[in-house]
């Protein structure tokens, strides 16, 4: 009697899914856009897009350029770490600086020293400057209720505002690109994952991050229930004390509203674990600028903000 013996079925895992719909989607723009570009800060999101683009066309270059919007009060170590990053790849980075528009008067510095708001009018002038008709970015629905609302291809107008009700349905994964002279799109190849599952992925493909997101000492002073860094951007203010304690960022931004949480997890396997225990999204822990109103996130996307 012969024995047949059948091969075991090999079922996917959830990274497996969300990787080949992010990398469908990242073919998808590079098979509808003419000039298209990822948004990359060196934060965790966007390294682990441009990892997703770069295995999508493997073995070829990637075709889009890459696009900063720097505030001026970025972590060092992150900007540190992004440059590394397009060097190591030769990847062309436009750098669109909040400072040139406080130096030319086109912007005014805010009282609270916070320039995260002031990100839009550099980022829709780079985007007009450089023709870009799709922009990508790392933007997750699970990090804020604004950013759950959008779809995967989300039309921007000529003026980069955001207007809810002109969303197109995305049935069975068709992405429609189609756009009007001056308007452009934004793309968001990770509107599927959690923090969770960018974590887990890290862990998996072995990705390089800044050390900013694991456990390290760190001056820091208490404001509006975080712990922010010290810097030229006005904070501590009088009264506000710095100490040293160990800390790790779980989202990175603009210095001046983002902040550390206690922790000491040093390794991606402590640092999903802690995650998964987590009541708090890393943006409602951590990001001061969503906290000025409840919709202070989609008053800033009307507006053009990513």
């Amino acid at each position: 009697m012969t024995t047949v013996t059948h091969a075991p079925v090999l079922r996917p895992t959830h990274l497996d899914t969300l990787e080949a719909e992010s990398v469908h989607i990242l073919r998808e723009v590079a098979g509808e856009f003419e000039r298209p570009v990822i948004l990359f800060s060196g934060g965790k999101d966007s390294i682990v897009m441009l990892h997703l683009a770069l295995k999508a066309f493997w073995p070829a270059p990637v075709p889009f350029s890459l696009l900063h919007v720097d505030t001026g009060h970025n972590f060092p170590e992150v900007l540190a770490h992004r440059d590394r990053v397009v060097a190591e790849h030769r990847l062309t980075l436009h750098v669109a600086r909040v400072q040139d528009f406080l130096d030319d008067g086109r912007l005014t510095e805010r009282p609270d020293g916070t320039r995260n708001p002031l990100q839009t009018v550099p980022l829709l002038d780079a985007i007009e400057r450089h023709r870009f008709d799709a922009v990508c970015g790392g933007g997750r629905r699970d990090e804020e209720k604004a950013r759950a609302k959008e779809r995967v291809f989300s039309l921007r107008d000529e003026f980069g505002a955001w207007d809810p009700r002109r969303q197109r349905p995305e049935l069975w994964d068709l992405y429609n690109g189609r756009h009007a002279p001056g308007e452009h799109v934004r793309v968001f190849p990770l509107s599927n994952w959690t923090e969770l599952d960018v974590w887990q992925y890290i862990e998996r493909e072995e990705t390089e991050l800044p050390g900013i997101y694991f456990a390290h000492e760190r001056q820091v002073f208490a404001r509006a229930g975080m712990w922010l860094t010290p810097g030229t951007w006005g904070g501590p203010k009088d009264g506000e004390r710095v100490e040293t304690r160990l800390v790790r960022y779980r989202t990175v931004g603009d210095m001046s509203c983002t902040g550390a949480v206690d922790s000491g997890a040093a390794t991606v396997t402590e640092v999903i674990a802690e995650i998964a225990a987590s009541r708090l999204t890393e943006r409602g822990a951590t990001r001061a600028d969503d906290k000025l109103s409840e919709a202070a996130m989609e008053d800033r996307k009307r507006e053009g903000y990513f």
